[in-house]
């Protein structure tokens, strides 16, 4: 049986480490080793302001709970009314615009509206690192509105200012990523309602139709609908939503494609809310 290209990265990469003061191996050498291996459990989320390391222990395609919440500031969970622990339905992380003040998320999410719902980045254990956000507009297609098209379950929805800060200053921004690859590694951070801490997971995207991708993560449940799909470059290139409104069962997901409708929408969306 012909030995996994992995496992002789691995021992490159122990070479590297014990012999490197007599440099065996050329450095560049070295460095690429290191960092084909560090893309098995690492995958790097960066914004418009910094990048953060984002590493799941626990292996691609298993969710593991998360208590500190700092590398994954830009996400966060949608309350209604009064800011209490649990009180959550769905997730959303903030996209980086013009005017700092952008989430996105599913259509399905903010479809009734956006009185008395709260945006908290960084949501966890029941605390509010960030601040509690008061939403505004919301820009969804209009064949979302009328006919509940699945390929364009996406929103745009537009964060007040808090003590006279924008929550992109706060928190920093994902890039809008489109007409991206089908096939992507992306890492995705949502709420579950029925818990007051997010869950993160990294995968890689397939094809489900021509605008659907789907993500294979386990114990994504009820609240963790409009969570980004955010690739190693700080690009949100999908939200969960779309077809079954994002999936019927918790360890299968599904996201709109992202092409020429979403970004018009974001363009939209930007407009308005300067």
């Amino acid at each position: 049986m012909a030995e996994h290209p992995w496992r002789n990265r691995f021992r490159r990469f122990r070479r590297c480490r014990k012999r490197r003061l007599r440099y065996v191996l050329s450095r560049r050498s070295c460095r690429n080793a290191a960092l084909m291996l560090s893309w098995l459990v690492i995958v790097t989320v960066g914004s418009t302001a910094s990048a953060a390391a984002l590493t799941s222990s626990s292996g691609l395609g298993i969710s593991h709970t998360l208590h500190d919440t700092k590398p994954y500031a830009m996400n966060g969970a949608i309350f209604r009314g009064a800011f209490s622990s649990g009180d959550h339905f769905c997730s959303a992380g903030v996209v980086d615009s013009k005017g700092k003040n952008l989430i996105i998320t599913a259509a399905h999410c903010v479809s009734g509206g956006t009185k008395d719902l709260y945006f908290v980045p960084g949501y966890h254990d029941g605390q509010a690192p960030y601040g509690v956000w008061p939403l505004g507009r919301t820009t969804a297609d209009n064949r979302w509105d009328s006919d509940r098209d699945e390929d364009l379950d996406v929103a745009f929805v537009a964060v007040q200012p808090l003590n006279g800060r924008k929550i992109q200053d706060v928190v920093g921004g994902y890039t809008l990523g489109i007409d991206q690859k089908m096939t992507r590694m992306v890492r995705i951070t949502g709420y579950p309602g029925s818990t007051d801490t997010p869950v993160t997971c990294a995968n890689r995207t397939t094809a489900y139709r021509t605008h659907q991708l789907r993500l294979d993560c386990t114990a994504y449940t009820g609240g963790t609908s409009g969570s980004p799909w955010v690739t190693r470059n700080g690009d949100v290139i999908g939200v969960i939503g779309g077809y079954q409104e994002g999936g019927s069962t918790p360890d299968i997901s599904y996201s709109p494609y992202f092409d020429d409708d979403v970004r018009a929408l974001y363009k939209e969306a930007v407009a308005a809310s300067l």
